[in-house]
């Protein structure tokens, strides 16, 4: 696993947190962990940077799990999931889940306010149209791009109850 840490905005670098990161984020006999300092945003920097602890002739994956939100549309957040994208193999996966701005709008747009009044970054909820777009050229994998709690519900539970405001789905590059 590969976590990148500042991702969200420059104001979300924390020490603190990197250290934490580098101590719980440990290696084992079964996988190897790595935790690399950088601005999602600088694509460039981060392919670079991972490219120090993976092997980017084999299939590797890319999750992006409710970091989006951070990047505001001025960043272009499907440039930066196209250019990672574009630098997986063959055989990869590209796992994005993020918060929705189409369902229960007038509540998740309040919430939203009020988040962004408190944080130093802001918050950008898109519509599952916008997050469809990341996975542009990749085979979406059942059951694709769903709500948080319709992905994979458990099987005696037939109804997963009220959509939650985030979507989730897994692409696999052919």
């Amino acid at each position: 696993m590969l976590a990148i840490h500042g991702a969200y905005y420059p104001a979300s670098y924390d020490p603190i947190v990197l250290a934490h990161a580098r101590a719980l984020l440990t290696s084992t006999p079964e996988g190897y962990t790595a935790c690399i300092d950088g601005d999602a945003r600088d694509t460039a920097a981060v392919l670079e940077s991972a490219s120090h602890h993976l092997d980017f002739s084999q299939p590797v994956a890319i999750m992006a799990l409710m970091v989006l939100q951070h990047v505001p549309d001025s960043d272009d957040p499907q440039r930066i999931v196209a250019q990672l994208v574009d630098a997986m193999p063959p055989g990869s996966y590209l796992v994005v889940s993020d918060t929705a701005s189409d369902i229960r709008p007038e509540v998740v747009a309040e919430s939203q306010r009020r988040l962004n009044a408190r944080m130093a970054g802001r918050q950008t909820r898109r519509t599952r149209a916008q997050i469809q777009q990341y996975f542009t050229g990749l085979e979406m994998v059942p059951p694709g791009l769903v709500t948080l709690n319709r992905w994979r519900p458990e099987p005696d539970d037939p109804d997963p109850g009220e959509d939650i405001a985030a979507y989730c789905g897994i692409g696999h590059k052919p």
